[in-house]
C-alpha cells in the first residue's frame, strides 16, 4: 500500500516527490498520509487560495480565515462479482471569518471563490476519465472506459524517482507533511483492521480537513479520516501566486491524491481477487483553465477529464489486465468524484469585530 509520486506542475514549474500509505483498514503501515488526505488538502487549499486572492482584489478584510471541509465517499457492491463501485457526495464547507465585510459581500465573495476554484471545477462537471494501457510494454486496448488517444510518455521506472532530489538552493520547510496522531488499531469494528479489504462492501468514508494560514503565508491543513478509522496528518501548502515554490500547490496535492487513490484501488482489487502483478505504475495528466466573462476577467474555473496511462507487468491474460484497469476506475473515489456532478455546500460563520 506504499506509493510514491513525482508531481510536476505549471505555471510554477515546480516538481515535488510525495509518498503515500494506508492505515490499518487496508493493512497498511500508516507511515504516510492516505490518498484522500492529499486530495482533501488540495481541494480545501484551492478554495482558500481563491478566497484570499479575491479578498485582496476587492479590498475585503477577512481577518482570520479558517475553512473546515468535510468530504464523504461511498463504496458498495462485490469485487468478486465485479459490481463494486465507488461514489462521492457533495463537499461541505464551513467558512469561518472574523473580518469586517458585510454579510452580502461575504456571501458573494465565497460563492465567487468556489466558482473560481479549479479543484471545484473538477467536481461540478461530469467528467469521464480517459485511459490508456500498456501490458508488459505493449499497448492494450481499453474496455468499458474512454480511451486516451494520445497517452503520455514518461519513464515509469526507478530513474524518474531517483532523479527527483531536493533542490539545495530552494527555501522550503523540511516538515511539509507530518503525522500528528496515529489511528487506533482495532479488530472486528467498523473501519478496523483489514475492513476495507472485504470483498463485499457497503460503507461511507468521512474525511475532515481544517485549513488556516500561518504567519509565513503558507496554509496549514490538518486532515483526519473519521471513517474508517485513520490517522491525523498535517500538510503545508503554498497558495501564493502560481504556488508550489515553498510547498506543493493545491493542484499538486489534488492530482497526487487522484493518482494515489487509483493505484490503491488497483492494488486492493488484485488483492481481493488473488491476482499477481509484477509491477504497476501510471502517468496521469490533469489540466485546468478559466472561462472569461464579458470584461475579459476570469469568472469560473474549468477542468479537463483526468487522463491516465496505466502500465502493468503481469503474467495474466489481456482481458484480465483490462478488467483490473476498469475496476480500478470503478472503485476509485476520486474518479467517481470527477464523473459525478457535485455542487459544493457552503456555510459561512462571520464573527464581526
Amino acid at each position: 500500500m506504499q506509493k510514491e509520486a513525482v508531481v510536476a506542475s505549471s505555471p510554477s514549474g515546480g516538481t515535488w516527490r510525495m509518498v503515500c500509505d494506508e492505515g490499518p483498514y487496508l493493512n497498511g503501515t500508516d507511515l504516510a498520509p492516505f490518498p484522500l488526505a492529499f486530495f482533501a488538502t488540495g481541494l480545501v487549499n484551492s478554495y482558500f487560495a481563491e478566497l484570499l486572492g479575491l479578498a485582496r482584489t476587492r479590498g475585503a478584510n477577512l481577518g482570520t480565515l479558517e475553512i473546515v471541509q468535510d468530504n464523504f465517499f461511498t463504496m458498495e457492491g462485490s469485487a468478486l462479482r465485479g459490481d463494486m463501485i465507488g461514489g462521492a457526495s457533495p463537499v461541505e464547507l464551513h467558512v469561518r471569518i472574523d473580518g469586517d465585510a458585510s454579510e452580502d459581500a461575504l456571501r458573494d465573495l465565497v460563492a465567487s471563490a468556489v466558482m473560481r476554484s479549479p479543484a471545484d471545477a473538477l467536481l461540478r462537471g461530469a467528467l469521464r476519465s480517459e485511459f490508456a494501457i500498456a501490458k508488459n510494454g505493449r499497448p492494450l486496448p481499453v474496455c468499458d472506459l474512454l480511451p486516451w488517444t494520445a497517452p503520455a510518455t514518461a519513464d515509469l521506472g526507478d530513474t524518474a524517482f531517483d532523479a527527483a532530489r531536493p533542490d539545495p538552493d530552494a527555501e522550503f520547510p523540511r516538515d511539509i507533511i507530518a503525522k500528528l496522531e496515529s489511528a487506533a488499531t482495532a479488530l472486528d469494528v467498523e473501519g478496523g483492521i483489514g475492513s476495507s479489504l472485504k470483498s463485499e462492501q457497503k460503507r461511507t468514508l468521512h474525511v475532515r480537513s481544517i485549513a488556516r494560514q500561518r504567519d509565513d503565508g503558507l496554509v496549514e491543513t490538518h486532515v483526519q479520516l473519521f471513517k474508517p478509522i485513520g490517522s491525523n496528518f498535517r500538510f503545508l501548502c503554498d497558495t501564493e501566486g502560481s504556488g508550489g515554490l515553498r510547498a506543493p500547490s493545491p493542484l499538486a496535492y489534488l492530482s497526487a491524491g487522484i493518482a494515489f487513490c487509483y493505484l490503491t484501488q488497483v492494488g486492493r482489487y488484485v488483492t481481493i481477487t488473488k491476482r499477481a502483478l509484477d509491477r504497476y505504475a501510471i502517468v496521469q495528466l490533469t489540466a485546468f483553465g478559466f472561462a472569461e466573462g464579458d470584461g475579459g476577467s476570469a469568472t469560473a474555473a474549468l477542468a479537463e477529464p483526468v487522463r491516465t496511462h496505466v502500465e502493468i507487468d503481469a503474467r495474466l491474460d489481456d482481458d484480465v489486465v483490462q478488467r483490473i484497469v476498469q475496476m480500478g476506475e470503478r472503485t476509485c473515489f476520486l474518479h467517481a468524484a470527477a464523473r459525478t456532478p457535485l455542487k459544493t455546500r457552503v456555510r459561512i460563520d462571520a464573527a464581526r469585530r
